[in-house]
């Protein structure tokens, strides 16, 4: 006893839903042309056409999508296709999770179909929230020279107390002397003229007394 594989399983359920829904009145033939264009964030893409003339379909396509993993050890599905953004585009509105996926897509209304594609769905990156604190940058360091980065420069001791030194008395110079000399004896120049006048006045006056007493006598 066989087991039937689950892409049959999934054509006679496309069937059996096809059956379900009516006819269509103006016939384009009796097969349809699906194919896998990819995905979009894990949404299973495809196209569905008239296989004869490849008008799109104004029905409503009865089909399902199902998927299964790389490995065999995970299935999906079935999913129903829905309408997208054209006329011809169909697709899921679930999603493959992260991985490698054999995607099998069975029609059954209102024309058979069939289409298998690989597809793989990367991983979405979880996007880290921002830190609210940052760490401070380290100074910048304001070193010169041959010094290594951040190294100080050497501090200067501080100058001893100085030795006193004899200091040449320095407030009168030759030049300054001898104005002051000539100062002092412009100073005391008129009164020693007038200081030897009174003197001679007095030497003369008594010399004037002394011939005259002189001459008193004679008489």
């Amino acid at each position: 006893m066989h087991t039937a594989s689950r892409p049959a399983i999934v054509l006679t359920a496309a069937l059996a839903l096809g059956l379900t829904l009516p006819q269509p009145a103006g016939a384009h033939g009796d097969n349809l042309e699906v194919v896998i264009t990819g995905h979009r964030d894990g949404h299973v893409l495809t196209e569905v056409t008239w296989e004869n003339d490849g008008d799109p379909v104004d029905e409503r396509v009865a089909a399902l999508v199902s998927a299964v993993s790389a490995d065999g050890s995970r299935t999906v599905g079935p999913w129903k296709l829905v309408r997208g953004a054209r006329p011809v585009d169909w697709t899921t509105a679930e999603a493959l999770p992260a991985g490698t996926w054999t995607v099998t897509v069975a029609a059954g209304h209102p024309g058979l179909g069939h289409a298998e594609e690989r597809l793989t769905v990367a991983a979405v990156r979880a996007t880290p929230a921002p830190s609210a604190s940052h760490p401070s940058a380290p100074a910048p360091s304001t070193s010169r020279g041959p010094r290594g980065a951040g190294a100080a420069a050497p501090a200067r001791p501080a100058p001893g107390p100085q030795q006193s030194s004899p200091v040449p008395d320095t407030s009168r110079s030759p030049t300054e002397s001898h104005t002051v000399d000539a100062q002092d004896e412009g100073t005391w120049g008129p009164w020693l003229t007038t200081i030897g006048l009174a003197v001679a006045s007095l030497v003369g006056a008594a010399a004037g007394i002394w011939i005259r007493r002189r001459r008193g006598g004679r008489r």
